[in-house]
Order: C-alpha cells, then sequence, then structure tokens
C-alpha cells in the first residue's frame, strides 16, 4: 500500500471489508501520526466508542489512561500516541461481553500503518489478541504469566492485561500487577511524553 500516512488512515477510515459480518455496521477507529512513539495495539472498540468515534471514551479507557498515568491532552495526541486495534470496528456483543476482533484488520492494516511510523520507541500489546498476534511464541501459556514476565519482551513490547472494569476480578487476584508492573509501565512512558 503506497499510500502517505493521512491517506491510509482515511482509506483505513473508510473500510468496508468485514461490514457484512459486523452487526452495527463498519465505522473503524484509529488515531496515528507518523511521529508516534507509544503505540496502543489493543483488541476492538466497544459499542461506546463505536456510537462516538473516539478511542478509548470509555470506562476502560479511564481506566488505561490512569494505568500510564497520563491526561486526555496526552492520551489523545496522536504523536505521542498511536492507537490502532485488532479489529478497527465494533465487533458486536456475545454470550460473555464483546465478540472477538475481526480477524481481516490486522493482516490488512497494520504493517502499512506501522512502516508509516518512524519514531515508535514502545508498543504496548493490551490483551491475549494483540500479544499472541505480536509475540506468536514468544509468549507464555496465558495472558497472566506473558503480562508477570513482561520484562523479557522490553524494551519494544509491553504487555498488559485489557483495562475493561470487568477484568477488576483478575487485578484483585494479581496484586502484583499494580504493585509491580505499573509503577514500570508509567515509568516508561514518562520516557516518551
Amino acid at each position: 500500500l503506497n499510500f502517505n500516512m493521512h491517506s491510509l488512515l482515511r482509506k483505513i477510515r473508510s473500510c468496508q471489508e468485514c461490514e457484512k459480518y459486523l452487526p452495527y455496521g463498519a465505522r473503524p477507529i484509529v488515531a496515528a501520526s507518523k511521529k508516534t512513539k507509544i503505540l496502543l495495539i489493543s483488541q476492538a472498540p466497544g459499542r461506546v466508542v463505536h456510537n462516538n468515534g473516539v478511542p478509548w471514551s470509555d470506562k476502560s479507557g479511564a481506566n488505561l489512561r490512569k494505568w500510564l498515568g497520563v491526561n486526555d491532552e496526552i492520551f489523545y495526541n496522536p504523536d505521542i500516541f498511536g492507537i490502532i486495534p485488532m479489529g478497527f470496528c465494533y465487533p458486536g456483543t456475545g454470550k460473555s461481553g464483546d465478540l472477538p476482533p475481526r480477524p481481516e484488520c490486522a493482516p490488512l492494516w497494520h504493517e502499512a500503518l506501522i512502516s508509516k511510523m518512524s519514531d515508535v520507541k514502545l508498543y504496548l500489546l493490551i490483551g491475549a489478541y494483540a500479544q499472541k498476534y505480536y509475540l506468536g511464541k514468544r509468549r507464555e501459556k496465558n495472558l497472566t504469566e506473558t503480562v508477570k514476565n513482561y520484562k523479557a519482551y522490553l524494551p519494544t513490547y509491553f504487555p498488559l492485561p485489557h483495562p475493561s472494569p470487568r477484568n477488576n476480578i483478575w487485578q484483585a487476584k494479581n496484586k502484583w500487577f499494580g504493585e509491580e508492573v505499573l509503577p514500570v509501565l508509567k515509568e516508561k512512558i514518562r520516557d516518551w511524553v
């Protein structure tokens, strides 16, 4: 795909590749610039984000910004944070929450997008889908072990659980995350903001 960043983002935002599988239609959510320093690779937008078009503008996003130690102004500056989900559109809801991200998006768009960003210093891999795609066989047997072993993936990747309020139980069971991992995460983020 031989586009400049602006044209590529416009092309992604108008993508209809998997519209027929999306119960609420296609509305690709993406934010990036060629100067992006920290790349957030997450699952897929939720319903709130689908409706308002603003990435991470829900309770999960509020939790994520708290984890990162940044305010909205910093978080929504695409020169600092790029946001590219594994699936760019809201996939709909299943029995136990949102459906998995559509499999078409990452292979179709990620490499092209990342190739336009020359300053990325850190990839935040949020959730199992991003970790599986980017870490492959290097990841541990499950998300908890992968996050616990985060130092093995630095300085390039920093695996994280999803900051959804649904994961409060996970955080309560895994106190080490708040005590050991989040302070290191905030320190890494401070290096680039």
